[in-house]
């Protein structure tokens, strides 16, 4: 769900128009935002704690290089569900365990290319496909 389709529900709920609506909804962000930033935590109840902690300086390892990188520490938001809210999700999903998968895109059809058989039996080449100009190019990941 986006803050659009959020403004749209609650603005048919409220009976506000979606830009009067859209805008609630910000201010409603940026004060969690503000309070977040001055105060570091802010409690909602039957929803959540938001709440700002120091995540450790520590080493890491650049996966291109290899090379050990020094990662300075740093703020993160964290949150911490209230009862209501686990309760009312898990309700939820024990009932729509069965329901309506998301929507995948189907991905174009890859021929399987068999490799090629080795001359000394120790090593093999896989075979590189025709380029055709009809072809539809091939989209990586």
């Amino acid at each position: 769900m986006t803050k659009k389709e959020v403004v749209k529900r609650i603005s048919e709920k409220a009976q506000l128009t979606q830009i009067k609506t859209k805008q609630i909804v910000q201010w409603t962000f940026d004060a969690i935002i503000d309070t977040l930033a001055t105060n570091g935590r802010i409690e909602l109840r039957k929803f959540g704690v938001f709440e700002v902690r120091i995540r450790k300086a520590r080493k890491a390892r650049n996966p291109r290089t290899g090379e050990t990188v020094n990662v300075e520490p740093k703020n993160v938001v964290t949150f911490q569900p209230g009862k209501e809210m686990e309760e009312r999700v898990r309700e939820a999903i024990a009932v729509n365990i069965n329901r309506k998968p998301r929507k995948v895109r189907p991905q174009p059809a890859v021929p399987v290319i068999p490799a090629a058989a080795s001359t000394n039996g120790t090593h093999h080449e896989t075979a590189k496909p025709e380029v055709t100009k009809n072809a539809p190019p091939i989209k990586s990941r």
